[in-house]
């Protein structure tokens, strides 16, 4: 018994010490680029995602059903790094590129996330139910709850947020 209690408190610190070198990086054409641990993004403030179904983007096949994600609004990460307007207008041409650690990239654009309900409902997660994910799970794990089919919008992994002001 003493040394599963032992493997456990091993496998929980190399758990703790992993989620502390899990980094989420905003990068790009921010005013302020930063780089965030998963307990920092812990510490801001949360919303909750309503249950839904995985499905597949191309078939409409059923994968799985995945309980509520709860996290931080990613246009509140984007706030907090700023957003650039060198040329007046230039933050309403910027695109967000989410990259997973595993090269898995998807969009949003400025409009989506500012000037839609869209915005509301796009976040990074960092729990499942009411127990944190873990890095195995995914964690960071970014959502799109808006989406008509949120398999396109679900990265696990998440690594990055890329900023990009398109030009004219």
């Amino acid at each position: 018994m003493t040394a599963t209690h032992h493997t456990n408190d091993a496998n929980r610190t190399e758990h703790e010490t992993s989620a502390q070198n899990a980094m989420l990086s905003l990068t790009g054409d921010f005013q302020r680029p930063l780089t965030l641990t998963l307990e920092q993004l812990r510490d801001r403030g949360s919303v909750r995602a309503d249950p839904f179904d995985l499905r597949c983007f191309t078939t409409n096949r059923f994968i799985r059903k995945v309980d509520s994600y709860r996290g931080v609004l990613l246009k509140d990460l984007i706030e907090v790094a700023g957003l650039r307007n060198d040329r007046p207008g230039d933050f309403k041409r910027t695109i967000f590129i989410a990259i997973a650690h595993d090269g898995y990239a998807v969009t949003f654009s400025w409009h989506e996330l500012f000037n839609t309900p869209i915005g509301e409902r796009v976040l990074v997660a960092l729990d499942r139910g009411d127990t944190p994910l873990t890095i195995e799970e995914g964690a960071p794990l970014l959502f799109s709850a808006a989406d008509i089919l949120p398999a396109p919008r679900h990265v696990k992994r998440l690594a990055g947020i890329v900023a990009r002001v398109v030009a004219p």
